[in-house]
């Protein structure tokens, strides 16, 4: 295992609050890549042009990393190609930032083709603006870096944005049969629920307990990387529910570009529910529920969101109601649940329902036969059967799509001679 020292200049214009979330996140983002955390280094001051911190402060960090036998540094702060060449020559180890981290994250994690492209699109889209400053400090010399920049001519900056547009059309192609999915599921009679929310919120937990399934669940950020979707029954109405990417604070925009086609997972949803841990402080909270809507309020065009107030079953009924009452204007349709012991699973459901797109409830009169018989299972399996009467001829009365009753009422008209299902 790596040990890693890390590092945050702390803004003075920004609330102490921010800034201590900052570094924990950036803590636990540590773990989840699978390093040892061996010393932090906090300075409060305006950004340095050449080191992000002060040089005296560098001076010191390149002290800690002989002393604590460190493999290298991550800053909370974005660096600049020049930064980090600076800081590594002074502190002669690796030197990365956490978005350069997220990324190693996500690239262990990548099993997939669609997973490696996205991964890759967000790394080219990172290094792009980086691309001169690169080609011309490894000119100098090489220098160790997370990245394992390696050796590049001038024509890199041309080779990305190639690499860049052909991985942009693959992508597309993928998003393309997403859309051409989602479209023939509704055919279905499948509606989609998408969970969403900052990563760590217990989503992949609460999607395990709606399904009831074992997908994997690890104590650390972003254990979900592609999306995973499974059927569920809601009270008759039949939904595919994905678990989806949590989201993190200050995510740029190149990196949320890079996995459009995961988070389009959320924008194609019918419902989405927003998960967001009820035992964290209003504080954090709020920054976490902000967080989430910036990432996705604009591409939703009106989908109904219920916010799920998760892991209640480690807060007071009076802790519950205070958080509710400071961010409540954040979480439009609560509902408190608990993913560990079930709690609230029966009141989640019954929101998830009345959130669906409407079915219409309507009656059809078929003949007593074996034919319309057939039709009452096809009903059964297509619409929510309310109640059936058998006379002279079968009363359906039922819930569903347009198509569904559409295609019901045609087979009432016609003679049974002509009836059929095709």
């Amino acid at each position: 295992m790596k040990r890693a020292i890390l590092v945050q200049r702390n803004d003075s214009m920004i609330d102490e609050s921010k800034n201590l979330r900052q570094l924990i996140e950036l803590q636990d983002l540590t773990r989840s890549a699978n390093y040892e955390v061996v010393g932090n280094v906090v300075q409060t001051r305006g950004p340095d042009r050449k080191y992000q911190i002060g040089r005296g402060k560098v001076e010191e960090l390149a002290l800690m990393v002989e002393e604590l036998g460190a493999d290298g540094i991550i800053f909370s702060n974005q660096l600049s190609t020049t930064q980090i060449y600076n800081i590594s020559e002074t502190c002669k180890c690796e030197v990365i930032d956490k978005f350069q981290l997220i990324l190693e994250i996500f690239a262990k994690r990548a099993t997939t083709k669609r997973a490696k492209l996205q991964v890759e699109l967000a790394k080219l889209q990172y290094e792009l603006p980086k691309a001169k400053a690169i080609v011309s400090l490894l000119k100098k010399e090489e220098r160790p870096g997370f990245m394992g920049l390696g050796s590049y001519e001038d024509s890199y900056e041309q080779d990305i944005k190639s690499r860049i547009s052909r991985i942009r059309k693959e992508l597309a192609s993928v998003q393309k049969d997403n859309e051409t999915l989602r479209v023939k599921r509704h055919e279905r009679g499948f509606s989609i629920v998408a969970l969403a929310g900052y990563t760590s919120a217990g989503k992949s937990t609460l999607f395990n307990t709606l399904v009831d399934e074992d997908v994997h669940v690890d104590d650390m950020l972003f254990t979900t990387l592609l999306p995973i979707t499974r059927a569920l029954n809601i009270f008759g109405r039949r939904v595919l529910l994905t678990d989806t990417v949590g989201f993190i604070e200050d995510l740029p925009h190149w990196m949320v570009d890079a996995f459009r086609s995961t988070l389009n997972e959320i924008f194609l949803a019918d419902v989405i529910l927003l998960v967001v841990d009820a035992s964290e402080s209003p504080d954090i909270m709020r920054q976490k529920l902000v967080t989430s809507h910036d990432t996705f309020w604009e591409k939703i065009e009106g989908v109904p969101i219920v916010t799920v107030l998760n892991k209640v079953d480690r807060i007071t009924d009076d802790e519950l109601k205070e958080r509710l009452e400071s961010v409540g204007y954040l979480t439009p349709n609560p509902v408190a649940v608990s993913a560990i012991n079930g709690l609230g699973l029966d009141e989640l459901k019954m929101e998830i329902y009345n959130q669906l797109p409407k079915w219409k409830r309507d009656t059809v009169s078929l003949p007593m036969s074996k034919y319309g018989m057939s039709i009452v299972s096809w009903l059964f399996d297509e619409s929510i059967v309310h109640n059936i009467s058998y006379k002279d001829r079968i009363i359906v009365d039922f819930e569903a799509r347009d198509e569904i009753i559409k295609k019901a009422k045609g087979i009432e008209l016609k003679p049974e001679s002509e009836h059929t299902l095709a």
